[in-house]
């Protein structure tokens, strides 16, 4: 499914700076990351970033914009969708790039984190986002959090 229009969203240059250690800048730009290390929370791998091999680390929408999109956002207005679209402080998780493709616009009925170490974090994470920003759970994903929890 296309991403819906509308959205801006921030540099990922932000997120791997605030989510990665290690983090090497761009000679002269300090705000562009040319390396480091993210301990992925989706697989629990250890990946070590290259600018060179940039699509191996993500910067993942705990709740997907399509997914936020078919439960409420389409009637945002474009300041709302562009705050979300860019709240790493809620929202934006740096991971790993295969895992963020395989899960897509997929809510946690359909997709969880093969770490399942970090099963109640994605699920406390992903309710913080629908509660934020005053979104439905739809009654699957409902299903897919509370065993989650129960890993807590």
């Amino acid at each position: 499914m296309p991403r819906p229009t509308g959205w801006v969203e921030i540099t990922r240059d932000d997120v791997l700076r605030e989510q990665m250690s290690d983090v090497k800048l761009k000679s002269g730009r300090r705000c562009i990351v040319v390396a480091g290390t993210l301990n992925d929370p989706y697989t629990g791998k250890t990946i070590h970033f290259a600018k060179a091999d940039a699509s191996a680390v993500q910067i993942d929408h705990i709740a997907p914009l399509a997914y936020v999109w078919r439960l409420g956002a389409n009637t945002w207005t474009q300041a709302q969708r562009n705050a979300y679209a860019n709240d790493t402080a809620t929202v934006l998780l740096a991971v790993d790039g295969p895992a963020n493709e395989a899960k897509g616009d997929s809510g946690p009925s359909q997709w969880m984190p093969a770490n399942k170490a970090f099963a109640c974090t994605y699920a406390t994470k992903f309710t913080a986002v629908l509660v934020k920003y005053q979104l439905p759970v739809p009654l699957a994903d409902k299903a897919a959090l509370t065993r989650a929890f129960a890993t807590c």
